[in-house]
Parts: structure tokens; C-alpha cells; sequence
């Protein structure tokens, strides 16, 4: 049996996760800002869910909410950074306090619940770290820089833990999402920046348009998604990103042919900048 401990668990992908993880038999501490609807949610998990109140930018709440774990469970195999927050507006529209408050949970809150959870592993030498970015952590578009940002963020931070921990036995997987049938586009997740410059609305504005017209009509089924998360947990030599949706293949597969033909054009512009005498 397995320990998860997952973060944003109230629905969504965190919830779904969870979902999957009781029903292949492993034990779940699943952490939200409100444990009673992760309760009501996985009502018949009995004694293998452990259901935490968790505000991932309180460090304080954080280490409890690990140790109750530890407390319950004696271990934590498989963390899944999943709590998030959406920010849907051009750069110059954010005002600082919205970019702050994305930067606060998609970025400094997985940090510290990362902190938190690494020890218990370390002392294991085992265990499986789930970063969930997005398709927009690889690439972004109008309307989604600030938001995308934290992502691309959080996707550097783990090709860096997967090199640093594979040495203890712990394996770091990015998890890239395209756009999937959750609630991520709601007001409750996904936030609009309050200023509107009229100069983007052909740009940031459509993607503002799109919003409306596509939330909870997305192509991707979270519950399969869930499957192939948790799959991906127990693979010996997992990737270190798997793509999740055929939009998102899409997407990745355009950007790999953009930068390689940028290289392609640009590379001996690039291969110039050597010293003259360099050997």
C-alpha cells in the first residue's frame, strides 16, 4: 500500500487522484482549503483517507498537515503538488497584488509543501514527486503569460530536484495537462485580471471570449487523466514529463519544430559569440 499526499484534492484533478488512488488500495492524505468536501467527496475511503484543511501558502499549516500524515500513515510515497491557481489576462493588464497572489500558491506554496514532504523521503530513500504544470509550463500564449509563467517556473525547479534526488531514490515527474473537463476555468480557480486595456482585445481579450465559451465543454476527461497519473507513479523509470491530451501533444510537438528551426536559422549568429582564440 502506497501513502499519497496530495494537495488541492476537493475536485478537479486533485480529487480524481485521490479518487483512483483508494480505489487501487493505497492510503490517502488529501489536503484542501476545505477537508469536509474532500470528506463528503470520498465518503466510503474509511480509515485509508486522512482529510486535511491546507492552505499551501501557510509553511506553518504545511509541516502540521505533513506530520498528521507521518502520524497516520508512518510514511508519504507518492506527493502530488497539485493545488493551483489561474490568473486569465495580458501582462501589462495584471496589477502586482493578482500576480503575487498566483506566484503565492503555484509557486512558493509547491516549494513549501515540497519542503515539507522531501525529509520523509529522504529518510526512505523512496518515493515519487508529481509536479502538475500545465501544457502552458512548456508553452504559453495570449493571455496566459502570467499564469503560464508560474508554470514554466515550477517545471525548472523540477528538472532540478530530478537530478538532485534520483541519487536518494526519489523520482520528480512533471505532469503537463492541456485543457480538460475540471473547473479550472470557473471564477473559483481560475482569476481574470480586473484591468482591461482595450489594445489587446484582439489578443489577450479573445482568450478572455474563449474562456466563456469553452469552461466545462473541454475535450479531456479528468477522470482518465487521473488514471494515467497515478499509473505514471508506479513506472520504474518514469518520463520526466508526460503530456496529458491531444492538444497538448500538439502544442509541445509545435513548439519543439519553432525552436528548432529558429536554431536551425539563428545558429551561426549564436556560434560567433566565442572568443576568437577559444580552442
Amino acid at each position: 500500500m502506497r501513502v499519497w499526499f496530495i494537495t488541492g484534492a476537493s475536485r478537479g484533478f486533485g480529487l480524481e487522484i485521490a479518487r483512483k488512488a483508494l480505489a487501487e488500495g493505497d492510503a490517502v492524505i488529501a489536503t484542501a482549503r476545505d477537508a469536509g468536501q474532500v470528506k463528503a467527496e470520498l465518503a466510503d475511503a474509511g480509515d485509508r483517507l486522512l482529510a486535511v484543511n491546507l492552505d499551501v501558502t501557510d509553511e506553518a499549516a504545511v509541516q502540521g498537515a505533513v506530520a498528521a500524515g507521518v502520524e497516520a500513515f508512518g510514511r508519504i510515497d507518492v506527493l502530488v503538488n497539485n493545488a493551483g491557481r489561474g490568473l486569465l489576462g495580458a501582462v501589462e493588464e495584471a496589477s502586482d497584488a493578482e500576480v503575487r497572489a498566483v506566484y503565492d500558491v503555484n509557486v512558493f506554496g509547491l516549494l513549501a509543501v515540497t519542503r515539507a514532504v522531501l525529509p520523509v523521503m529522504r529518510r526512505q530513500r523512496s518515493g515519487r514527486v508529481l509536479n502538475i504544470t500545465s501544457v502552458g509550463g512548456f508553452t504559453t500564449g495570449q493571455g496566459w503569460g502570467l499564469y503560464g509563467s508560474t508554470k514554466f517556473a515550477v517545471e525548472g525547479v523540477s528538472e532540478a530536484m530530478r537530478a538532485e534526488l534520483a541519487p536518494l531514490g526519489i523520482k520528480v515527474i512533471i505532469i503537463e495537462p492541456g485543457v480538460f473537463r475540471t473547473d479550472f476555468l470557473d471564477d473559483s480557480s481560475l482569476h481574470t485580471a480586473e484591468q482591461v486595456i482595450e489594445d489587446y482585445a484582439r489578443t489577450s481579450g479573445q482568450t478572455r471570449v474563449w474562456r466563456t465559451e469553452n469552461n466545462h465543454a473541454q475535450a479531456g476527461d479528468p477522470v482518465k487523466a487521473a488514471a494515467a497519473i497515478v499509473s505514471i507513479a508506479g513506472v520504474d523509470d518514469p518520463p520526466v514529463r508526460l503530456q496529458l491530451g491531444a492538444d497538448c501533444v500538439a502544442r509541445v510537438e509545435a513548439k519543439l519544430q519553432q525552436v528548432k528551426t529558429e536554431l536551425d536559422e539563428w545558429r551561426e549568429v549564436a556560434l560567433a559569440t566565442a572568443y576568437d582564440d577559444a580552442g
